[in-house]
């Protein structure tokens, strides 16, 4: 009997929190996640066209004679790539990539392609993710993403080292699409956890740029390494469909990755079911998931479309350093794998930047005014990403750090600088810094 009474109290309580998910689907949409975010300027904006197109080179055989390119062309000078990496030379142990030298941009750039959908290696480096299973540097990262970095980081270290020490005045930029997001975003992590290997190269020439990246490491690594890291989303837009908007699906869900290849036939299915799960989840419960992987470092949103509006807009690039609200929901749509597109994703960074280079030539702003604003920025992108280290740590965000008004020595410092952290117990590296930050204030008094 009590049986036959609960079968309506479980269909009740299932069509509520439909209906509860079905009102927060209509309301939010792609765009209001970066609504209060600032808007990006061309000068930081300009390299991730060009990265795209970096990218896309990777996919060609000879780049001399390429097979297609896109209508602005790749803009590599084939005299200026210094090596090629396919599957049979990595093994199947990281994606392809290449190692370019841009002279024109003073630039050393690592470029990974994307996911290769006939290749079962890439399978598994993405399902070798079990959950909690890899730390680094007091957070948690992508098991599998982090091996494929690893052995790109043992394989060209020594070619790395010498065009640092060559070119002193070049950056060193990691870049990477969809699964190459992810090894490049964890290679950054990498390089900058072990300056040594590179000359002790400066972090402020170190750059990573995951496009339609991959959630690869938990919030307070994601936060921390902002000021090396950044993530470009792509939000198109749709023609004719006014209630759903879009978003590349990969940066918005939560769904471990080998979960969503496992389920690669019924991908619908299984983001409307995730989707369902974390609209009734309280975010305060999902930041407090040390586990819980995010995208990584500061963002860029490529915003096409107006809620309730149908057609093209002109694109928007919002960035920012967010704790709360970064990418948490998953926004159904009808195009969401195609904005994930790395093409797609090259088209419109391109016009977004077209246009923000095309009205700072109508404010005819000098030069000199140009280099005060990059520098202007700088400094407010630093400001920005201090105040996001604070604000993980008044959201009680696990293993968050502020930051040290002395620079070097807190927290963070406490943890393995090899390439992972094995997760042992860190006591007595915590009496160690707290002796050191003890003896200091005493030298100071």
């Amino acid at each position: 009997m009590s049986i036959l009474w609960g079968c309506p109290i479980l269909e009740c309580v299932y069509c509520l929190a439909c209906t509860r998910w079905a009102w927060k689907r209509c309301l939010h949409t792609a765009g209001h996640d970066s609504e209060t975010w600032g808007i990006s300027t061309a000068e930081e904006f300009e390299p991730v066209p060009r990265l795209c197109r970096y990218i896309l080179a990777v996919y060609e055989d000879d780049l001399r004679c390429p097979l297609w390119e896109p209508p602005g062309g790749y803009g590599i000078n084939p005299d200026w790539l210094i090596l090629k990496k396919t599957y049979e030379h990595t093994g199947g142990l990281a994606p392809p990539y290449i190692l370019y030298l841009d002279h024109d941009h003073a630039d050393i750039v690592l470029a990974f392609r994307g996911l290769n959908l006939a290749r079962e290696s890439d399978y598994a480096v993405l399902m070798d993710n079990k959950l909690g299973k890899r730390k680094f540097d007091g957070g948690y990262v992508h098991n599998g993403l982090l091996k494929a970095a690893q052995w790109v980081m043992d394989a060209e270290c020594e070619m790395l080292k010498d065009l640092v020490e060559k070119y002193p005045k070049y950056t060193l930029t990691f870049t990477g699409h969809s699964l190459g997001s992810g090894v490049a975003a964890l290679l950054t992590m990498l390089v900058v956890k072990n300056m040594d290997r590179l000359g002790d190269i400066d972090r402020k020439r170190v750059r990573g740029y995951a496009i339609a990246p991959a959630r690869c490491m938990s919030l307070n690594l994601a936060v921390r390494y902002a000021d090396v890291i950044n993530s470009v989303v792509l939000q198109a837009n749709l023609i004719v469909v006014i209630m759903l908007d879009q978003d590349d699906f990969l940066p918005r869900t939560a769904t471990p990755l080998e979960d969503i290849f496992k389920s690669l036939f019924c991908l619908p299915c299984i983001l409307s079911l995730r989707c369902m799960r974390d609209t009734c989840i309280p975010e305060e419960k999902m930041l407090k998931d040390p586990r819980r992987l995010y995208a990584p470092g500061r963002l860029y949103h490529i915003v096409e479309r107006k809620p309730f509006r149908c057609g093209r807009f002109p694109p928007v690039v919002k960035t920012a350093v967010p704790v709360d609200g970064r990418f948490e929901h998953i926004v159904l749509s009808c195009n969401a794998t195609s904005d994930h597109a790395i093409i797609w994703i090259e088209r419109e960074a391109q016009r977004a930047l077209d246009l923000l280079l095309e009205k700072d030539q109508i404010m005819e702003i000098p030069s000199k005014q140009k280099m005060e604003r990059q520098e202007t920025v700088a400094k407010e992108h630093s400001e920005e990403h201090k105040a996001a280290l604070q604000r993980a740590v008044t959201l009680a965000v696990p293993h968050a750090y502020s930051p040290s008004p002395y620079g070097t020595f807190d927290e963070k410092d406490e943890e393995d600088h090899s390439y992972g952290s094995s997760g042992e117990s860190s006591v007595g590296s915590t009496k160690k810094s707290k002796s050191f930050t003890a003896r200091f204030f005493v030298r100071k008094e």
